[in-house]
């Protein structure tokens, strides 16, 4: 029985064959869905035929609101960092949380519960069947799903072997961040307030925005266009501000972020039809393909109030245990997106693990997935040992 067989066996799960460009580039590509009801939990494998058979497994955990396509499927002509590791000789899986597959109709309380912990015992199920394969395993995040690999990584009994990060945020220094962590807790009792109030789901509003941009580029968008009175931006034009700025729009975590998603430039002109913007690194078009990807493109607010829980400090709502992580830990933030802040990393390597910790220039937070020069720039960072 093959690798892949034996997953779905362990998993109880329904194998989909996934037709695309990573299939038709000596990548092939199935989905095991674990069915539970309305919120499956579904687990992307991307194995190539041309390398050597499999040394590890490198299991790929996705941001918060995508799924395993969008992130790691897109890019490099829809192989994405996917299929660069499966060339490696790694079996990739890809875990794709539940919110990815909400409807308005399947939206209810049961979201309250589906915060860092659920999606981590999730992710903990996939990993039982994993180990029963014999082979060493990585975990590799992007944003939320660093963090969920760093909690994974914390738990006892947990034998992954390295945990590869890519652009998130862990405590803010309270003593050198003080307005940041501050910040963040109150974020967390603001989260918690709307969950209390019945709000399960937090849209980012991704969707909306592309959707309105391929639509009437050069139509009014709903949003006034800062420190011009009497104007609102483009269609288009908003999407490029809220990629490349995105920490200057409303939204309960855009402060995060050093600049944006994306590197980019935007400046106003004198009318909106004037304003000039372009990104830098990830094509539009790139981004266009990850987002019409998307699922529901959703977060719960548990999820969310997790987070922030952890970059304020606020371990009674949630906490990590940093020095409890022995595996080796890679972590690669960028400059423009989640920053600079390395006592997550600091607090693991004070544990006894090796940690390597840097910060590559010029980067947004997405562009570390599906810029095109992210392939020589950065993935090969993760792999360096």
């Amino acid at each position: 029985m093959d690798m892949v067989k034996r997953l779905s066996a362990a998993l109880g799960a329904e194998t989909v064959p996934v037709d695309g460009p990573a299939a038709g580039r000596q990548a092939d590509h199935q989905r095991l869905v674990l069915p539970d009801g309305s919120a499956p939990l579904v687990v992307d494998v991307v194995t190539d035929s041309a390398a050597a058979p499999p040394h590890g497994v490198i299991v790929l955990l996705p941001g918060g609101g995508l799924n395993v396509r969008a992130s790691y499927c897109t890019a490099r002509d829809g192989g994405g960092l996917a299929r660069f590791l499966a060339a490696r000789s790694y079996l990739v899986l890809g875990i794709t949380p539940r919110e990815d597959a909400l409807t308005a109709g399947t939206t209810g309380p049961h979201c309250a519960e589906w915060g860092l912990a659920a999606h981590r015992r999730d992710v903990q199920q996939v990993l039982t069947a994993v180990e029963a394969l014999g082979l060493p395993y990585d975990l590799l995040g992007h944003s939320a799903g660093a963090a969920l690999a760093l909690d994974t990584a914390a738990q006892p009994g947990t034998h992954v072997r390295r945990v590869l990060v890519l652009d998130t945020t862990g405590p803010y220094d309270l003593a050198a961040e003080p307005e940041l962590a501050t910040r963040a807790a109150a974020l967390t009792e603001a989260l918690q307030e709307q969950l209390a109030a019945g709000h399960w789901t937090v849209d980012p509003g991704l969707k909306a925005l592309f959707a309105r941009a391929a639509a009437d580029p050069w139509g009014d968008s709903p949003l006034p266009r800062p420190d011009h009175p009497g104007t609102v931006f483009g269609n288009l034009a908003l999407l490029h501000y809220a990629l490349t700025r995105t920490h200057l729009l409303p939204g309960p975590a855009n402060w995060i972020y050093h600049r944006g998603h994306s590197s980019g430039s935007f400046e106003f002109g004198r009318t909106p039809a004037q304003d000039s913007f372009t990104l830098d690194r990830t094509p539009l078009a790139v981004w266009s393909e990850a987002v019409g990807r998307l699922g529901s493109g959703v977060q719960p607010t548990a999820l969310l109030r997790d987070l922030a829980a952890l970059w304020g400090g606020r371990e009674e709502v949630y906490r990590i245990d940093w020095a409890a992580i022995g595996a080796e830990v890679v972590w690669i933030n960028t400059e423009l997106g989640r920053g600079d802040h390395d006592l997550g990393a600091r607090l693991i390597r004070a544990g006894g693990a090796r940690v390597d910790y840097r910060v590559v220039p010029g980067y947004g937070h997405a562009d570390v997935l599906w810029a095109p020069a992210a392939e020589r720039d950065v993935w090969p960072l993760l792999l360096e040992r």
